[in-house]
């Protein structure tokens, strides 16, 4: 066996190659291994380019250099005792890090004794995984449905093949399946899987009393007819995009246009749009679909993350803070559409290469290069290019005579210094002083007077005037041009603003950077997408001359493409997420190493393909997991089956849930007779907006809950991402400023608070005891009345019995408050 020994020895050995080189510390040596715990934790510092603490480990001659090591010598090698627990101080290095383990410790104690061997010509590099066998990698098949004997227990009631790998699963683990759950609980729990909100009691009794084989398809069939069903899961996908309606960072300015995307999304769910269609509008609809309006609006994608106005607007590219804005811009573009769409943390890969996925910083900034002409900002999305090319020219030409007039300004100035702006700052200093001579004023001012006059010489006062002609010509111009409707989104083309320059279409050049540092650059990023086997080519199909649309538009063709995996498992996982209150792979962004391994891997690749094939069909996909048996078990506790899979990890019964921040806000909002249906538009505010052209203030204790304008379904809201509605955020509601693709479901006492005192629930229990009290009904009828609202079943004797007697001490606006803290209310079985 080569041993690092022998060729530390053997001179004859000097001449080997690279590749041998390259084989011999690929064996399972002690340098070997030594070499890969400093490429996992001390490289990223410690490297040619970087040098912390004037230190390299790269290559043999930067590492030996160091003096850090002396070979042979373990004890007395300074490297031993900076990564050492010395049992009292921590180790000093990795610094900011976890300590290496102890067995790590003594592998460079045992390589150290052995003379440090490294051999000449091998340089350290960041660690690539190359391993593409992995579950969710791997090319998507449609697995056989599991077949059962006729002896097969009963409680396995297989009504889809979806119940068949169940059943599968809960056989293999000796579990039974829970009983089928009542009318009741079926049509409140289906209601709010595709509507988000409660059935009604006449809805109820309806359902009760329907007969016919068909009557639970009918109540699916009508249920995703209903516009509420686009409202629903709508709020679902804006979650993991990062909707908001403000920009974020330190000004958070007001993005008033930003609701057009979420009307399309609301309207994409309602029609059913193809799930290949719907991807591709919100990658590249302008190019793509160039004569739609959806080809604009579903731009609103790229453009829904946080922004950072001060970065882009204040700060001009060319300086570090401008170019640090702007990758951060593209970082988020790129790991928004990966995230989103594919399930891959490729923003991992940002500033070095992925630790546990085989994606390098190479494909993390070919995919930055795919967006690098990508700005966000507003632009018509209902004109006629004509117009909208007209538009930017006259915006094109107002910005540059601006300039020049600015520049012809401070050109003037320039021969007034420095005793212009003396004579300008005493002028100033004299009004603001508590006393001062008006003779003395007058002097000043007539001093700053006679210097404008010297240095405003009659041709720069007629240059002057000619570029203001020009400036108020151009203004007219704008103004006569229709103005048409507004989206925040992707743009090439906008009206430039201070520092933010549009780039016209012409994409920037993107390099990959050490270790994601600006002021680091290396080679140019050549535009690509990520591996999905060892042998693709990852790079996407360009021609040389191709525009920066035709970049976006091979991306989005690539993540739609039948052969893509990735793509059709994230989204089939998402979907069964939000049905069953967990998903297949309980990590819905991250189906790599990183993330949790599926529960069902053959489910889950049925209803890719299931998905994939028979038309990328959200509602298809919905009424075939609503009409399994699977979905319709009972929350039903079974304390042997709990002894088996606590967490129910293989459904031997339905997941209970609490209400969503939207759906108990919605529903209050519902059951006190308050909720408007009307769609669409621009978001209502839940707050006071003050000082909203510099630093917006968002007073959400100013707001009158009572306004009308506010009744309308949560999704509509305006959402700010710095100062997050109180109210919504107390009941879990999503963080905006970062991709959600699952709520987090706590329980405080905060909630229960909110619900009895907050100042909406506190508007809405006046009118929802407005509304039961009516003349024509005694106090129990009433009261039966508003419980039936809240649950949509009848109150039993004693159930009524205790609510007549709340309500006779503390009035019906009390007994509607307690109502709406009903386990009943805010739980779906």
């Amino acid at each position: 066996m080569f041993r690092f020994t022998e060729f530390l020895s053997i001179p004859s050995l000097v001449a080997v190659s690279l590749f041998q080189l390259a084989a011999a510390v690929a064996d399972g040596s002690t340098a070997r291994r030594a070499f890969s715990v400093m490429e996992r934790h001390c490289l990223s510092c410690h490297n040619d380019v970087d040098r912390e603490g004037e230190f390299s480990l790269q290559t043999k001659q930067s590492f030996f250099e160091s003096g850090f090591v002396e070979p042979g010598d373990a004890e007395s090698s300074y490297l031993l005792h900076v990564v050492e627990f010395d049992g009292n101080e921590p180790p000093q290095m990795p610094q900011d890090a976890a300590p290496l383990s102890q067995a790590d410790v003594d592998l460079f104690r045992e390589w150290i004794a052995a003379g440090a061997p490294w051999p000449d010509g091998y340089r350290l590099t960041d660690t690539v995984v190359d391993n593409f066998d992995w579950w969710s990698l791997k090319p998507l098949e449609r697995p056989p449905v599991p077949q059962f004997e006729h002896g097969s227990p009963e409680y396995y009631r297989i009504r889809t093949p979806i119940d068949a790998f169940i059943a599968k699963t809960l056989q293999e683990h000796d579990l039974p399946s829970a009983a089928e759950a009542d009318e009741h609980t079926l049509i409140r729990r289906l209601s709010y899987d595709l509507t988000g909100l409660p059935p009604t009691p006449e809805e109820v009794r309806t359902f009760k009393n329907a007969t016919g084989p068909r009557a639970f398809e009918e109540l699916v069939d009508r249920l995703l007819a209903s516009e509420r069903y686009g409202e629903r899961w709508a709020r679902h996908w804006l979650d993991v995009v990062k909707y908001a309606d403000t920009c974020g960072y330190d000004k958070d300015k007001l993005r008033p246009n930003a609701w057009p995307y979420r009307d399309y999304v609301i309207r994409s769910f309602n029609e059913d749009k193809p799930y290949d269609r719907f991807v591709e509008e919100q990658i590249a609809g302008d190019v793509l679909f160039p004569a739609e309006p959806d080809g604009i609006l579903a731009l609103g994608f790229i453009a829904a993350g946080p922004w950072d106005f001060i970065g882009h607007v204040e700060v001009p590219e060319s300086r570090m803070d401008g170019k640090v804005a702007r990758n951060l811009d593209r970082d988020d573009m790129v790991s928004n559409t990966l995230n989103t769409f594919c399930s891959v943390t490729i923003q991992c890969a940002r500033c070095h290469n992925h630790k546990f996925d085989p994606f390098t910083q190479e494909h993390y900034y070919s995919l930055q290069s795919v967006f690098a002409a990508v700005d966000r900002a507003e632009r018509p999305w209902d004109l006629s290019p004509e117009i909208q090319q007209k538009r930017f020219a006259l915006a094109e030409e107002l910005y540059a005579v601006k300039k020049t007039l600015q520049e012809h300004d401070r050109t003037v100035r320039k021969d007034g210094e420095p005793e212009l702006p003396e004579a300008e700052a005493r002028v100033v200093a004299l009004k603001a002083a508590p006393a001062t001579d008006e003779a003395v004023l007058a002097a000043a001012q007539a001093r700053v007077s006679e210097i404008l006059t010297r240095i405003v010489t009659p041709e720069r006062k007629a240059k002057q005037e000619e570029l203001l002609a020009v400036v108020t010509a151009v203004e007219e111009k704008l103004a006569e041009l229709p103005e048409g409707n507004m989206i925040y989104s992707a743009a090439t083309h906008f009206p430039p603003n201070v520092n933010f320059i549009p780039t016209k279409g012409r994409p920037r050049t993107v390099r990959v950077l050490h270790r994601g540092n600006v002021l680091q650059p290396l080679h140019e990023a050549i535009p690509g997408s990520i591996p999905l086997n060892a042998e693709c080519d990852w790079h996407l199909p360009l021609p040389v001359e191709h525009s920066e649309g035709d970049r976006r538009a091979a991306l989005a063709r690539w993540i739609t493409a039948d052969d893509n995996p990735l793509t059709w498992r994230s989204i089939a996982n998402r979907i069964w997420q939000h049905h069953f209150g967990k998903a297949i792979v309980t990590t819905p962004n991250d189906l790599g190493r990183m993330g949790q391994l599926p529960s069902h891997p053959d489910l889950l690749d049925w209803l890719a393909v299931e998905f994939r094939d028979n038309g990328r069909s959200f509602k298809k996909l919905h009424r075939t997991i609503v009409t399994s048996s699977t979905w319709r078990q009972a929350s039903t506790h079974n304390p042997a089956a709990e002894k088996i899979d606590s967490g129910n990890r293989f459904l031997w019964r339905q997941n209970r849930r609490r209400l969503s921040a939207e759906e108990l806000r919605d529903s209050v909002l519902s059951v006190s007779g308050r909720l408007s249906p009307d769609m669409g538009g621009p978001g209502y505010y839940l707050f006071e907006l003050e000082k909203a052209d510099h630093s917006p203030h968002y007073e959400y204790h100013k707001f009158n809950p009572d306004d009308p304008a506010s009744h309308r379904r949560s999704i509509y809201r305006f959402i700010v991402r710095s100062q997050p509605d109180p109210f919504m955020t107390t009941l879990d509601c999503a963080d905006s400023s970062q991709s959600t693709p699952r709520r987090t479901e706590t329980f405080t006492p905060l909630q229960a608070l909110a619900l009895l005192n907050n100042g909406f629930t506190l508007a809405m229990a006046r009118h929802f005891a407005a509304r039961i009290e009516t003349p024509s009904e005694d106090r129990t009828q009433q009261v039966q009345r508003a419980f039936e609202l809240v649950t949509g079943r009848s109150a039993v004797d004693q159930e009524l019995a205790l609510l007549l007697q709340y309500s006779d001490r503390h009035g019906l606006s009390a007994l509607c408050r307690l109502l709406f803290n009903l386990n009943q209310f805010i739980f779906v079985d």
